[in-house]
């Protein structure tokens, strides 16, 4: 059955798809997305537990001022479609040696809780590397970020005094040569260097680059969002449907149809077939190209580099203590060997940091009469390129984690795990992503320029948005794909932000 032409049909309504989706449908493009999952999201994600709904993906919202702008396309005002929560604190850091540390959403609260807790020389450190991480952001973030994707010929087109600037974003240096250099501290140190696996990469070996992350969650702020992440979801699919999108679910493709070195259109799985002039999918780069392409197909995007980490994930029915926080995470007495078991010796963590979101005080969800939902996560390598991890790897991971919540009086013997989910898990779920949470992992200087871009260059028509693409994974930057991916499909170039 052929269904009615449109003029661009999205493969996938996450975040990218969605954002894309809304770019093209307020430039006045007739769009379609098509959707495997019953429901829209992608890795935003919920489940309904024992009557209550839960997120099972992503608990922190960054940058929310790129859902202001992609919400205002649609003519719509982001206070208007999402209340953001302000949680305090937001954070709680539970080191091996006892001590605590929160974080709060203001950075003058956060500096005298370092002093309060580590010392006025630790909150002097504190300031002096977010001044750093600030003056990285303010470089990179144009380029890199909220620009087209990056090569050396359109970097040197952007001018000198970009490219002057570009000597702030520091790309020689790891995350943790930057990160030692700068702070004493053991306790900063680990908090610092917790936000390499924020893109699922090695503090090690990632570019110091990528210690902007922290300005923007310490300095710019990380916000709930009332009812959950699931509502930027939803937000999203009442602005695209507002401008006329055509949202289909449970609707898989299973081909991309080239001719002549162009996009005609798109085959789902059940039988039917969806001709347009240009696709967008939002699906892992490495499907797209692997499975829904022909293979006399030749695109001329690149699927390479090691994939980013994946993890272990339970949702918990705990007894509701009144004290919990936010966020919470704990470090194991040496959090270095967490990285080396990840990235040298492709394992679990035999002794892995914990995280946890009490989404109550998180996203003021409502759970249960006594009882309260906790996300849990641990980090976990990604699924062989070839084969399967023995799933006794990622159960034993989260059977750790699970006790080292309970050790630490963050959750009881008592409390039920209602739901898991393992690297394999991901990997059914999303194909071609082995479970990566982030696409390829930025393990080196160059893997900026390594990402695919958001046009194909080999076949017209074709274009990419998603966490695996430019400018890479996380919700505000899966926004930002979808609508590079967009531009390029309008042929706009980027204004930067």
């Amino acid at each position: 059955m052929t269904e009615r032409s449109v003029d661009v049909i999205v493969i996938g309504a996450g975040i990218g798809g969605l954002a894309a989706a809304i770019d093209l449908a307020a430039a006045g493009r007739a769009v379609r997305v098509l959707e495997a999952a019953p429901r829209p999201g992608g890795k935003a994600g919920v489940v309904t537990l024992d009557g209550v709904e839960v997120d099972t993906g992503p608990s922190v919202l960054t940058l929310p001022d790129v859902f202001a702008a992609l919400l205002e396309r649609a003519g719509r005002r982001l206070a208007d479609e999402l209340t953001l929560r302000r949680p305090e604190p937001c954070f709680r850091y539970v080191y091996a040696d006892g001590a605590q540390l929160d974080v709060h959403h203001d950075l003058g609260a956060t500096l005298a809780s370092v002093r309060a807790t580590l010392g006025p020389a630790a909150a002097g450190e504190l300031e002096g590397f977010l001044a750093y991480a600030r003056g990285i952001w303010e470089a990179a973030a144009p380029v890199f970020v909220y620009g087209d994707a990056p090569n050396l010929p359109n970097l040197f087109g952007l001018g000198l005094g970009v490219l002057l600037g570009m000597t702030r974003v520091d790309p020689l240096s790891t995350m943790r040569r930057a990160i030692h250099h700068r702070v004493r501290s053991p306790h900063l140190r680990q908090l610092l260097e917790r936000y390499a696996t924020y893109n699922g990469s090695d503090v090690r070996s990632a570019p110091a680059t990528l210690n902007c992350i922290a300005h923007v969650e310490l300095a710019l702020g990380g916000y709930g969002v009332q009812g959950g992440m699931v509502e930027v979801v939803r937000a999203l699919v009442r602005a695209a449907e507002g401008l006329g999108v055509e949202i289909q679910c449970d609707t898989r493709v299973r081909r991309v149809r080239v001719d002549r070195g162009a996009v005609v259109g798109v085959e789902a799985d059940d039988d039917t077939w969806h001709p347009a002039g240009q696709v967008v999918c939002n699906a892992e780069v490495a499907h797209l190209v692997e499975a829904l392409l022909p293979r006399s197909a030749r695109s001329g995007i690149r699927v390479d580099g090691a994939p980013s980490t994946s993890g272990v994930n339970a949702i918990v029915r705990a007894r509701r203590t009144g004290d919990r926080v936010a966020h919470t995470v704990l470090f194991p007495d040496d959090y270095e060997a967490e990285f080396a078991d990840l990235f040298d010796r492709d394992r679990p963590p035999s002794a892995p940091s914990v995280y946890l979101c009490a989404q109550e005080p998180c996203h003021g969800r409502s759970g249960w009469a006594d009882d309260e939902p906790v996300f849990l996560m641990a980090n976990a390598p990604a699924e062989p390129a070839r084969g399967a991890q023995d799933p006794r790897l990622a159960e034993a991971l989260l059977e750790r984690a699970l006790e080292r919540a309970r050790g630490a009086g963050l959750l009881a013997p008592a409390d039920a795990v209602l739901w898991r989910r393992s690297p394999a898990d991901l990997a059914a779920r999303f194909p071609g992503s082995r479970g990566a949470l982030y696409g390829a992992a930025s393990n080196d200087p160059a893997a900026a320029f390594r990402r695919p871009p958001n046009a194909a260059p080999r076949i017209r028509g074709l274009y990419v948005a998603s966490g695996s693409a430019h400018p890479g994974g996380g919700i505000p930057r899966a926004a930002l794909s979808g609508r590079a991916a967009a531009r390029a499909a309008l042929g706009v170039a980027a204004k930067g932000s």
